[in-house]
């Protein structure tokens, strides 16, 4: 079963839209214990700082669902 083309695209989907929904849910608990406005920070003040923060943060959190699909 794990051959078949179609369980493997579904499942490939499966996992992409539920690692797009962490990804999702983690930058807006981000954005709520931060006692700033993050697209402000980023966009207007470009403050690349928390940008590579933020980048790091969701590189860490890509690592661990990707174990854990695994």
């Amino acid at each position: 079963m794990s051959n078949d083309p179609v369980w493997t695209l579904i499942s490939t989907l499966f996992y992409a839209g539920l690692g797009v929904v962490f990804f999702g849910f983690s930058f807006w608990v981000v954005t709520m214990i931060a006692p700033f406005s993050v697209r402000k920070e980023i966009e207007e003040d470009q403050n690349i700082a928390l940008a590579i923060i933020l980048g790091a943060v969701f590189i860490g959190l890509s690592i661990i669902i990707a174990a854990a699909i695994t």
